[in-house]
C-alpha cells in the first residue's frame, strides 16, 4: 500500500486512465440500477414473450441485425430510435424487451421508453451475446 503514491507519481497517465475506467463503470452501473428497468435472462425473456406477448426490440445497427437476431424481433436502430418510438404506441401495454450486442445501447433505449411512460420495459441480460451463449434460436431473415 505504501507504494501506491510512488506508482501514481511515476505513472500519472495510467492512474488517470484507471480512474476514468472505474468512474465509467460506476456511472453505467448506477444508471442501470436506478433506471427502473429490470434485466431478464434469455429464458425469462422468452417466457415473457410467450406468456404475455412480449415484444423484442433490437437497437443494433443494420449490419449487426442482418448477421442474426432474436426471432420476431422488431429492428429499431438506436440512431433512429427517437424518431421511431411512436411506432410502439399501439403496443404500449405489451412488455418491451430491448437488446443490443451486450447491453449498453439497450439501456439507453429502455430509459427512453421509461421516460415515455411505457409501463413494462426490460433489457436482455448480456444482449445478443448472452442470447447466443444460452443457445437460443437466432434468425437471419429480415
Amino acid at each position: 500500500m505504501n507504494r501506491i503514491p510512488e506508482f501514481v507519481g511515476n505513472h500519472p497517465i495510467l492512474f488517470f486512465a484507471l480512474t476514468l475506467v472505474i468512474g465509467m463503470i460506476a456511472f453505467y452501473e448506477y444508471q442501470r440500477l436506478f433506471s427502473g428497468v429490470k434485466q431478464l435472462s434469455p429464458i425469462e425473456a422468452t417466457r415473457l414473450q410467450n406468456d404475455e406477448d412480449g415484444l423484442f426490440i433490437d437497437v443494433r445497427d443494420d449490419a449487426e441485425f442482418k448477421r442474426g437476431h432474436v426471432l420476431s424481433a422488431r429492428h429499431m436502430p438506436l440512431s433512429t430510435f427517437d424518431k421511431r418510438m411512436t411506432e410502439l404506441e399501439k403496443s404500449k401495454d405489451k412488455p418491451m424487451i430491448v437488446y443490443c450486442a451486450n447491453g449498453a445501447r439497450a439501456s439507453r433505449a429502455a430509459g427512453k421508453l421509461r421516460k415515455a411512460e411505457f409501463p413494462s420495459v426490460y433489457t436482455l441480460a448480456g444482449g445478443m451475446v448472452g442470447w447466443e451463449k444460452a443457445n437460443m434460436p437466432v434468425s437471419t431473415k429480415t
